[in-house]
C-alpha cells in the first residue's frame, strides 16, 4: 500500500470555493477508484487556511490511475486557484 499526504494552504476567503471542489473530488474518487483505499480532505483544528488530502492506494498503479482520471485533471487548476502557495506532497510506504 502507499500512503500520501497532500498540504494545502488556502488563500483568504477561498475555504469555501476549495472545500466545494475538494468534496465534489473526493466523491468521484470513492465512486470510481476501487484502487483508492482512503481520499479524505481535512482541515486544520489550529490553522483554518491549512487542509491535507489524505490518501491510501492499493499500489502504485492504483496511484498513477488517479492522477490520469479526467475529474482529477479537472480538479486540478480549480484548487489552485484557492492556494496560498505549492502544495507540499509527501509519498509513504505502509509499515507491516
Amino acid at each position: 500500500m502507499i500512503g500520501v499526504v497532500a498540504k494545502l494552504t488556502v488563500a483568504e476567503g477561498k475555504n469555501a470555493e476549495f472545500e466545494e471542489v475538494g468534496k465534489d473530488l473526493m466523491a468521484k474518487v470513492k465512486g470510481n477508484e476501487s484502487g483508492t483505499l482512503t481520499y479524505q480532505l481535512y482541515q486544520s483544528k489550529s490553522d483554518p487556511q491549512t487542509y491535507i488530502f489524505m490518501e491510501q492506494y492499493s499500489n502504485e498503479e492504483a496511484l498513477k490511475a488517479h492522477g490520469q482520471t479526467e475529474y482529477f485533471k479537472a480538479a486540478g487548476p480549480k484548487l489552485g486557484a484557492c492556494l496560498a502557495g505549492r502544495p507540499e506532497i509527501e509519498y509513504f510506504d505502509i509499515v507491516e
